[in-house]
């Protein structure tokens, strides 16, 4: 890639310095697109340095994908969010886990956010560069499905604040495969690092028969088997159970309210790994 040429830049960027630069149809939805166009591309945005040094205190920032919608990834996020925060060595769960969302700066929750790019894209911003995140351990970014130009700001404000690398989320299906395949291209092209792929809603065991059904066959391998060709971690697999969603309903964790189940055992392995993905060579329970 040309120096001239965002780390974070579409495909077949024309190269901030050129006459080109921020008019032609690969700029669009580039969140440099108004920049290279004014011709002042060459002047890193201040905000920058300011979100670089807000984050400083956080320690391990995530990004949370999927390549579709309606895998879960949300309802995941929020359960990785208690696992993390229920580590043993610090504070209880509801005491040292904060939540921030554009739904807080809505009239109601029947509000519909209408909103262009840019607005976004300030919205983005704003959130990482004037909260105040106070010392924290883990900031989990749950995105939009898919790639668009609010990935491409999310990655351009934090990976010189030190983004740790994206968890994406799938089911086990071809069709949420297919979109995955892109969103893991996506990473690569934009030098942001992937943590690992989560298999969720992989099956679902019955409460009484405790048989497990397949509800999205995996009929070319699943999530493991596309890891394997395109040499990422797996993370592991999540089984489907309708409690998950409940607990999300209620704002309840989870793994406190049903610790033993099957869904609560493969989600603290996954949150394992993405603690060691996080702090290789560290042995986890230490303290410090």
């Amino acid at each position: 890639m040309r120096m001239d040429v965002p780390s974070n830049a579409p495909e077949h960027c024309p190269g901030t310095q050129s006459e080109s630069a921020g008019k032609v149809s690969a700029c669009q939805g580039c969140p440099n697109q108004s920049v290279c166009a004014s011709g002042q591309a060459q002047h890193p945005d201040p905000d920058i340095e300011i979100i670089k040094k807000t984050l400083a205190s956080i320690k391990h920032k995530i990004l949370i994908l999927s390549g579709k919608g309606g895998v879960g990834k949300s309802a995941l996020t929020g359960m990785l969010a208690f696992g993390l925060a229920a580590d043993p060595q610090r504070n209880y769960v509801d005491e040292n886990l904060a939540v921030i969302s554009v739904g807080f700066l809505l009239g109601s929750p029947d509000d519909a956010v209408i909103w262009r790019g840019p607005k976004k894209n300030g919205m983005i911003k704003q959130f990482l560069r004037d909260v105040d995140w106070g010392d924290t351990e883990y900031l989990l970014i749950d995105t939009p499905p898919g790639t668009s130009d609010e990935h491409l700001s999310i990655v351009q404000y934090l990976l010189p604040a030190g983004l740790d690398g994206a968890i994406i989320i799938t089911t086990p299906q071809e069709v949420a495969l297919l979109d995955v395949r892109k969103e893991i291209n996506f990473c690569h092209k934009v030098n942001l690092p992937i943590l690992g792929v989560v298999e969720n809603m992989s099956t679902f065991v019955c409460p009484k028969c405790h048989k497990g059904s397949e509800i999205f066959p995996a009929f070319t391998g699943g999530a493991e088997k596309m890891t394997q060709e395109m040499g990422i971690p797996f993370l592991g697999r999540i089984p489907l159970d309708p409690i998950i969603g409940k607990m999300c309903d209620e704002g309840r964790s989870f793994l406190i309210q049903h610790p033993d189940s099957l869904a609560s055992k493969a989600a603290l392995s996954i949150i394992e790994k993405i603690q060691n993905a996080c702090n290789p060579g560290k042995v986890m329970g230490e303290s410090g």
